[in-house]
């Protein structure tokens, strides 16, 4: 996909990912080195947990979820995050497939800085069965093509 610019944008824009699957071993590793509570690092501990079994770090899954961002809406020369909102709405398990809708909700030109502007979006997060996991909605920097 072409690099998308502020200019290129407009509210009820759509992009859809492809699909990322999770397994429970990148669950553990994820886990070990950012949130290693029992359930996203010890199946059998998770077994016992309010959980009932493995499941992702809502971190993790957030990871994810920029990367299948990045991979299907791709900004010029990126984009600079100014504020989020993460709603975790189910725990993420082995052998899901992930996958995001992304909606451009608003664009909004800056009247200090012409080359740039903010775009706020509604991403969401679904699995292989369209049960939504997340609902992140972000405050972008976006850049215009002719900077």
């Amino acid at each position: 996909m072409e690099a998308l610019y502020l200019d290129d944008l407009k509210p009820g824009d759509t992009f859809a990912s492809g699909e990322y699957t999770i397994t429970a071993d990148d669950i553990k590793a994820f886990a070990r080195q950012f949130d290693p509570q029992p359930f996203h690092v010890d199946e059998k501990a998770a077994e016992t947990s309010f959980f009932h079994g493995l499941i992702a770090s809502g971190w993790h899954t957030a990871a994810i979820t920029m990367r299948l961002m990045v991979e299907c809406m791709p900004m010029g020369p990126g984009s600079i995050g100014a504020s989020v909102d993460l709603t975790w709405t189910r725990p993420v398990r082995p052998g899901e497939r992930l996958r995001v809708k992304i909606v451009i909700d608003e664009v909004k030109l800056s009247r200090s800085k012409p080359d740039r502007g903010i775009v706020y979006t509604t991403t969401e997060t679904r699995n292989e069965h369209d049960e939504l996991c997340q609902v992140m909605r972000s405050k972008v920097v976006a850049f215009m093509k002719s900077r």
